[in-house]
């Protein structure tokens, strides 16, 4: 049964409404209801938003939920703009809800999707063939409740002009209860990063910690939501010398300074691209902004997850008390969750490392650190290293070279040096170039040679989880940021 009255429904209370509220034009009468309201006995009939729909140009009341939450804009005049989009269970696919204010703190501030809002005398209209609902700053009220069951019947903000109904208790039950089967948005799309897949589309529940536009035109979206992205493969040795350092990069050029210390230090950072200017963009370039990215898709390229907005993907504003938001800020609390999610568990013996009772660091943790130079422990994959083959790196162990290894996290990847001096120890001694090839496959997690397919096809290799220390240093003391590196010590590959 839907969440109005019943008698809302008849055709005989439409047409009373329409009388009504020519009667009302004719008299000059804003507001039939604020008489009754006065001496207490306010009651008003709610129509169901499919029911509101055949009588466009009539004052009309609604209560329905909040599906989607736009942004403060101002409009073209002297006012501020807001536009809601709500739903019933006469019209799952909703309608858009516009408010005018000379002041944003009289517009509707909705604490989250799926909270329950109540519209007193506003008007149906229709613009290039599509329903909206105009409030009128004139006569028309509002009042926003929580969606949940649990909570009371007292709006969290009501307009001046908004006097309730002693029948309002029982819709709002009627429309929690419906709210509980029927939350808005498609929840069986919804993913977390920490569970995304290659080339599926789904929706996304994030921060946008940043905005900004590519040379080639593109918009990039940096969004967050505290959890990992899950690990990739790679194939075996065809691209550990071809992968790309940092992730958080504008095609090869790193995000400034100042905007990589905003980032958070725990979770993947994962960069959406589209081609498609919208509104939204102006919003989320002046500050930050939880969003709820609908139908997007991801894939990795070298192993970065990569996501796009498709033609059909929207972005939608979400507030700070959305459940999903607070659900998602919840990780940063527990400490624990601080390491990799895929590595907590999963870290084997196959380094020793120096700074065994040292905290653990994340690389975004380092790369935002306050000072140039910095000594940390942290666990990491190890996605390529250069050189990599025996007898390269028995160069290196006997010679004056160096080898650069390529690690990541959740948070960053980066580049990682091992000095001769260094070098020695993390191999564990003067071997042989077979015995330093085997060592190198174990930290780039290339199969062993039985193995291999019958077919001859190239196998896929998973760097294992490896703990590591790691000290940062300046070549140019001009340019000590710009020219920070990072280089491996204290580390040893056990046999």
């Amino acid at each position: 049964m839907h969440v109005s009255l019943s008698h809302c429904r008849t055709n005989r209370t439409m047409a009373a409404a329409a009388a009504h509220e020519r009667k009302r034009q004719r008299e000059g009468n804003a507001a039939p209801s604020t008489a009754a309201a006065a001496a207490g006995e306010a009651q008003y009939v709610y129509l169901p938003i499919a029911d509101a729909l055949k009588v466009p140009g009539v004052r009309v009341c609604l209560f329905a939920a909040v599906s989607e939450i736009g942004a403060v804009v101002r409009s073209r005049g002297t006012d501020f703009t807001l536009t809601l989009r709500i739903v019933d269970q006469s019209r799952t696919s909703g309608i858009s809800v516009t408010f005018f204010a000379d002041n944003t703190a009289l517009l509707p501030c909705v604490r989250s999707t799926g909270d329950v809002i109540s519209l007193h005398n506003v008007v149906i209209t229709m613009h290039y063939g599509e329903f909206f609902v105009t409030v009128n700053k004139k006569f028309s009220s509002f009042a926003l409740f929580e969606g949940k069951v649990s909570t009371e019947f007292r709006p969290y903000q009501a307009s001046m002009k908004y006097h309730g109904s002693k029948h309002d208790d029982g819709i709002l039950t009627q429309t929690r209860m419906w709210l509980v089967y029927h939350p808005p948005g498609l929840k069986d799309l919804e993913l977390q990063l920490s569970s995304i897949k290659s080339d599926s589309t789904f929706d996304l529940v994030c921060k946008v910690l940043h905005v900004c536009q590519a040379p080639s035109g593109e918009w990039i979206f940096y969004v967050w939501d505290g959890t990992d992205a899950p690990t990739t493969e790679f194939q075996t040795f065809s691209d550990t010398e071809a992968v790309p350092s940092v992730p958080l990069h504008l095609e090869g050029a790193p995000l400034p300074r100042e905007v990589l210390c905003t980032l958070p230090c725990i979770g993947t950072v994962l960069r959406v691209f589209t081609n498609k200017f919208s509104k939204e963009i102006l919003h989320l370039q002046k500050d930050i902004y939880w969003a709820r990215f609908c139908n997007i898709t991801c894939k990795h390229e070298f192993g970065i997850w990569k996501g796009t907005l498709l033609p059909s993907s929207r972005v939608r504003l979400l507030s700070n008390e959305d459940g999903s938001v607070v659900e998602r800020s919840n990780r940063c609390a527990i400490q624990v969750h601080r390491q990799p999610m895929a590595g907590l568990h999963k870290a084997p013996d196959i380094t020793d490392v120096e700074y065994k009772r040292a905290g653990y660091t994340t690389l975004m943790e380092s790369l935002t650190h306050g000072q140039v130079t910095h000594k940390f422990k942290t666990l990491v994959r190890i996605v390529a290293a250069y050189p990599c083959q025996g007898n390269d790196l028995h160069s290196l162990v006997t010679g004056n070279y160096c080898l650069r290894l390529t690690l990541e996290d959740p948070t960053a990847r980066i580049h990682a040096y091992v000095h001769k001096e260094d070098g020695v120890r993390f191999f564990g001694g003067f071997l042989t170039p077979d015995a330093l090839t085997r060592k190198m496959n174990r930290l780039l997690g290339v199969p062993e040679p039985e193995e291999a397919d019958e077919e001859g096809t190239p196998l896929t290799r998973n760097p294992p989880w490896v703990w590591c220390c790691l000290k940062s240093y300046r070549l140019d003391k001009d340019d000590p940021w710009g020219s920070r590196r990072y280089r491996i010590f204290g580390t040893e590959i056990r046999d």
